[in-house]
């Protein structure tokens, strides 16, 4: 990812962070898509947190910690990355944030968040079963993953992303989440309101060839991707290998 891609409008005392393509972050217009995307999730997540305690595994840029925290009792937020994680902790100071190994981090919670990261680790099992012992029997885990069905190009099997280790199919995933839950709720990810619209234009109507053709591809997207907002995703259990992403409510 191009390294002239860096946050804007940042407050006062906050480092900025470049776009790296690891990681997906708030106030960078032409990553407002990827944004919005991780964004929806967490929102989801949001109403359902209300008395728990939370850590938001993988936290990056801290905005999904700080959406939490809205409504979860208590959020800690924790990433190895230095840069992050001081970004984070002036950028929220209202949230606690621990630089700490994902694999490695102990705490007193009964809510686990850990979201578009597990693609990224070399031993899933290891990891979801760190999970499992983090939420105790009571508590509830949202892990989730992109769907490589629609991430990858077509005709081919992996994305290309570099970063991750395994992509999953929707099968595949629930295989693995259900070697260490006995309670798995998979739902995918969609495109809904102008995103749908936009996607059923190119799909049946050629849409991607029109602006080109006639040449303001630029300016419509210009306005287009800063437009798009959280409520242009849905979440949903049925046709998930046409899925954006995968999410798993994981209970003991």
């Amino acid at each position: 990812m191009d390294q002239l891609y860096v946050q804007r409008d940042q407050p006062p005392g906050v480092p900025p962070l470049h776009l790296t393509g690891e990681r997906t972050l708030p106030d960078v217009p032409e990553e407002n898509y990827w944004y919005r995307r991780h964004l929806a999730v967490y929102e989801w997540i949001a109403q359902r947190v209300h008395g728990r305690s939370v850590v938001d595994l993988a936290c990056g840029e801290g905005y999904g910690s700080a959406v939490l925290a809205r409504t979860a009792q208590s959020v800690i937020g924790v990433d190895a990355n230095p840069e992050a994680f001081e970004h984070a902790r002036a950028k929220y100071p209202e949230i606690g944030f621990e630089r700490n190994m994902i694999e490695l981090w102990r705490g007193d919670v009964d809510c686990v968040v850990f979201l578009q990261t597990i693609e990224h680790i070399q031993d899933p099992d290891a990891m979801l079963a760190h999970i499992k012992e983090l939420i105790g029997p009571g508590g509830v885990a949202y892990v989730s993953t992109p769907n490589v069905l629609t991430l990858a190009p077509k005709g081919q099997t992996r994305s290309g992303n570099p970063w991750h280790v395994r992509e999953y199919r929707p099968g595949e995933y629930r295989e693995l989440c259900e070697r260490h839950f006995a309670n798995v709720d998979l739902l995918g990810l969609f495109h809904a309101r102008k995103l749908r619209a936009h996607q059923v234009a190119i799909e049946r109507l050629g849409w991607d060839q029109v602006h080109q053709r006639l040449g303001f591809t630029k300016p419509f997207y210009d306005r287009f991707t800063p437009a798009i907002s959280a409520r242009d995703f849905t979440l949903r259990r049925a046709g998930l290998d046409k899925s954006l992403d995968l999410l798993a409510v994981l209970r003991p």
